[in-house]
């Protein structure tokens, strides 16, 4: 089986905000023992920025210039940290620095997803990271567990496992409700269980809904997903031999989507919203064609041309997400009009079927 293994900040950082080197001992110690029986195991690893604050013995900065300035020096640390404790089994440690654009422009995903092949041939462990020293949205947008999620599309996983510091989806706020409970298996994400998982965590830049927006992606890729607690014995061997009770496991969805759609659906934040009427939703739903301004009834938000918008029904719900050809402006414009009547010049299409991804089945 092919997998990846996702750890957060909060996993790997002890209570004085140090890194905590028993934490990824006890991960990389799981890790020998997944390769042991036949496995491969590739690390998605935060805590680049925790072990930079403590080189630096710096308290954690506001700007994120110097985040990243910290970041590049965190980096070296974290890899001698995993360099030593898999050097004692025998293992060489691999580092690859990834940012958002490796997975959208085709040649970069294929260097990437060759690099990291290459890497597994040679057994070698691949523990790849944000560039958070290049990619200022990484540090602002918490994109590590869908990075995890997108390197797990990139090299064609089975199981993507998302360690926190919780043991998985819970009915409600253990801090708050005495009944909470694991949810043990989901099988498909919606908005209530979005709302369930609430904001970004206190510890690193994700949190529990940041693992469900991973765990989504994961589904769309066709790979099961387990958001189990790090600190559980056996966690990794667990989530690959599927016990009941690891944590909270994503099923497959039976659709694949490609990397950039993937990108597109789950990582890109919407900067607006068009509402279609029913002839263009069942177009876009049953013949996947593009997107035209005769099918849009209006246009909600401010946005540039390449932005990510939701497209919604006439009935309010968001069944697709796509990349818009012009700003909303222009698009207002010619909202309702057939492509003859549109201006000379004018592109076509609202949202191009290459840049649209359909999320609905019907």
């Amino acid at each position: 089986m092919r997998v990846v293994a996702k750890i957060g900040t909060s996993s790997v950082t002890a209570a004085a905000g140090e890194i905590n080197t028993l934490a990824i001992d006890k991960l990389c110690n799981e890790i020998v023992s997944a390769r042991r029986a036949g496995n491969e195991v590739v690390l998605v690893s935060s805590g680049a920025v925790t072990a930079g604050l403590q080189v630096l013995g710096l308290q954690r900065p506001a700007d994120v210039r110097t985040l990243q300035a910290v970041s590049a020096v965190g980096q070296i640390e974290l890899m001698r940290v995993y360099r030593e404790i898999l050097g004692r089994h025998g293992l060489v440690a691999g580092q690859a620095l990834l940012t958002p654009l490796d997975f959208m422009v085709r040649q970069q995903y294929i260097h990437a997803r060759g690099t990291i092949e290459r890497l597994l041939e040679m057994g070698v462990v691949p523990i790849i990271n944000e560039n958070d020293a290049i990619a200022d949205d990484a540090l602002r947008y918490g994109d590590n567990d869908r990075i995890a999620a997108l390197v797990a599309n990139l090299i064609d996983a089975d199981l993507l496992v998302l360690l926190t510091d919780a043991p998985g989806l819970l009915t409600a706020d253990p801090r708050v409700s005495t009944e909470a409970s694991l949810i043990e298996e989901i099988s498909e994400i919606d908005r209530e269980l979005e709302a369930l998982a609430g904001g970004a965590g206190d510890n690193g830049s994700g949190g529990m809904s940041s693992k469900l927006a991973a765990a989504k992606m994961a589904s769309w890729s066709g790979v099961r997903s387990v958001i189990a607690a790090a600190s559980r014995p056996g966690v990794v061997g667990d989530a690959i031999d599927a016990r009941q009770g690891v944590g909270t496991t994503v099923v497959a969805h039976d659709r694949r989507l490609a990397a950039r759609k993937l990108w597109i659906a789950f990582a890109v934040h919407p900067e607006g919203a068009i509402v279609v009427d029913t002839g263009a939703r069942n177009a876009l739903v049953s013949r996947q064609t593009s997107l035209l301004p005769a099918g849009v009834i209006e246009i909600r938000g401010d946005f540039g041309p390449d932005a990510a918008v939701e497209i919604l029904g006439p009935d309010g719900a968001m069944f697709a997400k796509g990349l818009v050809r012009a700003d909303a402006q222009l698009l207002r414009s010619v909202a309702g009009l057939h492509t003859g009547d549109l201006p000379v010049g004018l592109v076509h299409e609202t949202v191009h079927r290459d840049d649209l991804v359909v999320l609905a089945d019907r």
